[in-house]
């Protein structure tokens, strides 16, 4: 029994060592979400540049779509920004912007500044809808097939490095779906 003890301490070591391991090899942008393969949630809120106008998950459904998560307060958003400028321009698919709990006149202005790459902005300044979709926070981005089902969700920025590996693919798989009218 006491030889058991000595080795108790070297035992607990290499069981932390593993598990620090695993969790470190994990890829953070990877984040499960119970959502994918399930239709966007219901919602109703206002666009960013008209409080009158009012938006609900039917309005980004029959194309493909990318919904990204954006904030002013958020620098990864500035970095990205840029690269959903063109994004934007794509023609296989409709961007749609979703301000999470921000400022609205400073999201006004930043889309003045930048330039607004999206069909529209989705007002959520109580992150209503963020929590709906299990945001952790700015950047994510959710990808939807033209029937309006999450096929992907991505936390991070994104890039044409990113584009490439993570959203070109599926986006492919996605036109080739709709076209077959699957």
């Amino acid at each position: 029994m006491t030889k058991l003890i000595r080795f108790l301490p070297l035992i607990l070591v290499i069981t932390l060592g593993v598990v620090l391991y695993r969790g470190l090899s994990l890829n953070p942008q990877d984040l499960p979400s119970a959502l994918v393969g399930k239709k966007m949630p219901e919602f109703t809120l206002p666009t960013l540049k008209q409080n009158s106008e009012v938006v609900n998950q039917g309005n980004i459904v029959g194309d493909i779509a990318l919904v990204n998560v954006w904030a002013t307060w958020c620098p990864t958003c500035k970095y990205e920004h840029p690269y959903l400028v063109d994004i934007g321009k794509d023609p296989r698919l409709k961007l749609y912007g979703l301000n999470y709990k921000d400022d609205k006149l400073a999201a006004q202005k930043w889309l003045q500044v930048y330039e607004d790459p999206y069909v529209f902005s989705i007002f959520d300044k109580a992150g209503i809808l963020g929590l709906d979709l299990g945001v952790y926070g700015a950047p994510e981005t959710f990808v939807l097939d033209h029937h309006g089902i999450i096929r992907k969700r991505f936390a991070g920025a994104i890039d044409n490095k990113v584009w490439r590996r993570e959203f070109e693919p599926l986006i492919a798989l996605l036109m080739e779906e709709k076209k077959q009218g699957k």
